[in-house]
């Protein structure tokens, strides 16, 4: 079974057949870094690094290219408020975004280009639209170009909408706009804004449109067409319908593919810096939540099925997380690690159902089951058969425990090594007990640990112990 993916231009589940056989180009719209990520943008890295994974793992060649938003009206806002550089806010912003990436296990693009790095190109699209008549300089010599939108027959297809039917603002928009529809490809400067957050240009200085951004940057390390554009289920009108608007009027095929994924909600609205609803990965952290629970938590659902945040669910998928690990770590004193590679049928044909991780991750914890059922039995061939294709699945996740990219992780918060050094120091005094065979000191060393949240399981490479529940 080929890879089927769910296409918000045809509102259908087709084939993916990409241009290029073994070859798939991939462009996703990345964040404007006007403050740092909530767990809303890590859903879209952690959703678009599952599908990159499976494509590697079915043996692509993946060209993944995520864009840099590092400057616009809402950054030179905060630069204004703050009385700080537009670009230092924005380089901040992102050593954050970065850092949340690794944390999470996000493999790095083939490139990220920023905004404010590709000017040129995009002043040569500018221009080939309005050599096409798809684009005019407004008048007055404000500075400002505008997208022609009722020159685009097929406006509004991506979305759905109808453009005779879009109410023009109440405030009457920009009055140098031929069309209240028409959007803006380069903005001139304001006596407002800074300089140095302004380019020249041959319709005077000023700065990018957000929309042009990325049909330039696109077509820069893509081409002028590719196999999938990505984004978030909120991005689908304006941006990528006005994307598609632009790249189609130069005459460029732009891309074949359209993924989008259901947004994060906190209460009845999406999680969203302009409404002050976020939660970040150090409000994460804060609960005792580890990065890679905080993974499982986001990839876990299907990535066109909304997200309805609560610290319950989050809690409970750490807990579901745990019993995983929990399995390969046994599993793990019992055989070794294994050698994962190839997943089971049955999880392989729910990453291709339209990379249904739902169903792939219930394979994963049936597979679980029948490892227990295996340990329980002591029978180490169906034992290693069970850690083999358990750690294959969690790798195609970014989830395996033993993934350097988890077991080397430290936070400030993390204590484990100090823990450790004291639960094996009463571990051994447990041991030393037994030994004399003083049951009642052995029993009450473990009672200790139990009412401090410390699971012991005798093991027969020694006494094992996990923080929290044992299941």
């Amino acid at each position: 079974m080929s890879l089927r993916l769910y296409d918000t231009a045809t509102r259908s589940v087709r084939d993916f057949v990409p241009m290029t056989p073994g070859k798939v180009g991939i462009y996703l719209c990345g964040l404007t870094v006007q403050s740092v990520p909530h767990i809303g943008h890590l859903r879209s890295a952690v959703n678009y690094d599952v599908l990159r994974r499976w494509l590697l793992h079915t043996n692509y060649d993946v060209t993944f290219i995520r864009n840099i938003t590092d400057v616009d009206d809402k950054i030179l806002d905060k630069a204004g408020s703050q009385s700080r550089p537009f670009w230092a806010i924005a380089h901040a912003n992102r050593l954050v975004l970065d850092a949340n990436y690794r944390d999470l296990n996000v493999i790095p693009p083939t490139y990220e280009p920023l905004a404010t790095g590709h000017i040129p190109e995009m002043h040569e699209l500018i221009e080939e639209l309005i050599e096409r008549g798809h684009a005019y300089p407004a008048a007055g010599g404000t500075g400002d170009v505008y997208f022609d939108v009722p020159s685009y027959a097929d406006y509004g297809h991506l979305s759905g909408q109808n453009p005779d039917d879009m109410r023009p603002p109440s405030d009457g928009g920009e009055k140098d706009k031929r069309d209240y529809r028409d959007f803006a490809l380069w903005k001139g400067v304001k006596s407002d804004e800074p300089r140095d957050a302004s380019w020249p240009s041959p319709w005077g200085r000023g700065r990018p449109g957000w929309h042009i951004e990325c049909s330039a940057m696109a077509r820069r390390y893509l081409g002028d067409e590719f196999d999938i554009h990505g984004g978030g289920l909120d991005l689908t009108f304006p941006h990528h319908e006005n994307e598609i608007a632009q790249s189609k009027s130069a005459g460029l095929p732009f891309a074949r593919h359209w993924v989008h994924h259901a947004l994060l909600n906190l209460g009845e609205a999406k999680m969203s810096k302009s409404l002050g609803n976020v939660i970040d990965v150090a409000a994460v952290q804060a609960m005792g939540i580890r990065l890679v629970e905080l993974r499982y938590y986001l990839g876990t659902p299907h990535y066109r099925s909304r997200i309805d945040y609560s610290d319950e669910a989050l809690r409970e998928a750490a807990v579901a997380y745990r019993r995983i690990e929990g399995f390969v770590q046994r599993a793990t004193e019992v055989v070794g690690p294994g050698r994962p590679k190839d997943v089971p049928p049955a999880f392989a044909a729910a990453m291709n159902d339209d990379l249904n991780t739902s169903a792939a991750l219930a394979v994963v914890h049936d597979t679980i089951r029948e490892g227990n059922s295996a340990l329980a039995a002591g029978d180490e061939p169906s034992i290693r058969g069970a850690i083999t294709a358990v750690r294959a699945m969690l790798g195609v996740l970014g989830l395996d425990p033993l993934d350097g990219a988890w077991t080397g992780k430290q936070t400030q918060n993390d204590l484990k090594p100090v823990v450790d050094s004291l639960v094996q120091l009463a571990l051994e005094q447990r041991t030393q007990a037994r030994a004399r065979k003083d049951w009642a000191a052995a029993d009450s060393v473990r009672d200790q640990l139990k009412n401090a949240g410390i699971q012991v399981e005798d093991t027969p490479a020694g006494p094992r112990w996990t923080v929290g529940e044992q299941h």
